[in-house]
């Protein structure tokens, strides 16, 4: 007796021989699970990332195995630790850098609001420079945290519009930040 169990297919058009679905779809299945981070870790939420990519957490088992240290290869910016200003303007240079689409995570509460440090060089929370699109708290988060932070990254990339990143809204957005 077998303990596999089959599963019904996913709602789409089905006949001998072939399976169509919608492409967004396709597509968005295609880039939640392969996303390229690029870290960009600063202070202790770094250590923590490392231990998420370590063996005993296995980042890699989400199909993001390959961190990219190359702005132009990557498509998830995860910041990860205390943000100086004078650190803002080349995070907001890496940022604009990275091809679309891309989606930036806050990981920790420094990247988050600037977490204990509330003084006059430390930004308070990189929002303030760049767009985020998921937070993950914690000061520093365990590896569980950041995990549950990608996989509410490859949620937003599974269900996103192909044509969001054409959209008003999102230019508008960008424009707020200073960014075209």
């Amino acid at each position: 007796m077998s303990d596999i169990k089959l599963v019904s297919a996913p709602p789409g058009i089905e006949g001998a021989g072939f399976f169509a679905t919608a492409l967004d779809k396709a597509v968005g299945m295609a880039r939640a699970n392969s996303l390229w981070p690029l870290p960009f870790a600063t202070s202790c939420c770094g250590i923590e990332f490392m231990a998420t990519m370590g063996s005993h957490y296995d980042f890699a088992r989400f199909g993001s195995e390959r961190p990219s240290f190359s702005p132009r290869q990557a498509d998830l910016l995860m910041v990860m630790g205390t943000i100086a200003k004078k650190m803002g303007p080349i995070l907001r240079q890496v940022y604009i850098q990275m091809a679309e689409p891309r989606w930036v995570m806050a990981v920790g509460a420094c990247a988050s609001s600037g977490g204990i440090f509330d003084s006059y060089s430390v930004l308070q929370g990189i929002d303030e420079i760049i767009p985020v699109d998921v937070y993950v708290p914690g000061c520093p988060p365990r590896p569980e945290a950041i995990i549950d932070g990608l996989t509410k990254i490859q949620d937003l990339v599974r269900s996103e519009s192909l044509r969001r990143r054409e959209s008003p809204e999102y230019k508008e957005l960008l424009g707020k930040y200073g960014i075209l």
